[in-house]
């Protein structure tokens, strides 16, 4: 008999530097003309968010001729290499793993890297060996025998990846006990913004935020049952998404055809999703907040009312576009007021333009 597995808790963190006023206050100043001055403004006032955090603390706009950040790690005409970037990332991870796992471990009652026996980390905004994983074991008591996989560079989506290879794990070793970290640090890419970038590039780091979620998942019948799981990439849509790993860090582009795209392509991967699902009665919408424009383009495609989406909007709001640790901040909030029964869909978008989704269900128990 194949066991069903759980997502049983999840927790979140973010560091301290709330960047967002700082940042949509600066970019203006650094525009060429009135036109794009106003055009930044006016879409940083429609984004739909209004915190987003960064291990990186910023500078008021006066001292930004010299500086954008406390420490200098981002100055005028000299932002740092990939290689220095990479060793903020060791530096800082660690860090916000630790929150992570702090929040996790107040909601489960219990260190929670008690009983743990894989560990399943994704993350496509930094890399480093020994990474995280040592670090988890070492400072949080993980045996050092637990098995380890890392899960890289698949972008936005890829806590999907986390939790389907979570399940895959628990209902072939029921005993098993799964942590899972989604880790992003997108501020360390920040690309630095003169009178020569295009409009499109300072809207897009408008939107990218760190941030950390642990999660457990078990045979245990608590939380989200883990359905299944799906995934797709839209044809001829290669050049939408991409995330390439450059001299100056990693360099994301986002096509302005992205929401069109997933607006006319949603709909049958959902159909798809709805006709594994009893009776095909969706109560949860757990959609990767990805930007205002991307939900909106979800609820377009797939003809949902305001309220569907509200727990994704808020994530949104609270914390911006944190990559792979997005969708489970959604997940949490939704965990945090269960209902029984409740089938419900998560869905996110990466690279390609790829899609990865999932069917759960709240256990009878909440």
């Amino acid at each position: 008999m194949v066991m069903d597995a759980f997502l049983n808790a999840i927790g979140t963190g973010v560091p301290d530097h709330d960047i967002h006023a700082a940042f949509v206050d600066a970019v203006p100043g650094l525009l060429p003309g009135d036109k794009e001055r106003k055009a930044f403004g006016k879409l940083a006032e429609r984004s739909g968010i209004e915190h987003r955090y960064s291990s990186i603390e910023p500078v008021s706009p006066e001292e930004m001729a010299e500086r954008y950040c406390r420490d200098g790690f981002y100055r005028p005409g000299a932002f740092p290499t990939t290689g220095t970037r990479m060793r903020r990332f060791e530096q800082d991870s660690p860090a916000l793993a630790d929150r992570a796992l702090a929040d996790l471990s107040a909601r489960l009652g219990h260190n929670a890297a008690e009983g743990v026996t894989h560990l399943v980390i994704t993350s496509c905004t930094g890399f480093v060996a020994p990474g995280l994983d040592g670090h988890l074991i070492a400072k949080h008591g993980l045996d050092s025998r637990v098995e380890r996989t890392l899960i890289g560079f698949m972008g936005c989506n890829a806590a999907m990846n986390g939790f389907k290879t979570a399940r895959h794990i628990v209902r072939s070793e029921p005993e098993a006990r799964v942590l899972t970290l989604n880790i992003e640090l997108c501020t360390l890419h920040l690309q630095e913004i003169t009178p020569d970038t295009p409009l499109n590039t300072a809207l897009m780091f408008l939107l990218f935020a760190d941030g950390a979620a642990a999660s457990i998942v078990s045979a245990e019948p608590t939380g989200l049952r883990l359905d299944g799981f799906a995934s797709d990439i839209a044809p001829e849509t290669e050049d939408k998404i991409t995330w390439n790993i450059g001299d100056d860090g990693f360099d994301m582009w986002l096509s302005g055809q992205v929401p069109r795209i997933i607006a006319r392509t949603v709909p049958g991967h959902v159909a798809g999703l709805k006709a594994r699902i009893e009776g095909g009665e969706v109560g949860l919408w757990a959609v990767h907040p990805g930007g205002r424009t991307i939900l909106d383009a979800v609820a377009s495609g797939l003809d949902l009312p305001e309220a569907d989406l509200a727990t994704s909007r808020s994530v949104l709001r609270d914390y911006g576009n944190m990559s792979s640790a997005t969708l489970s901040f959604v997940l949490k909030r939704m965990l945090e007021a269960p209902q029984s029964g409740r089938a419900g869909i998560a869905i996110g978008f990466g690279p390609g333009l790829s899609i990865e989704s999932m069917i759960f269900r709240e256990s009878a128990t909440g």
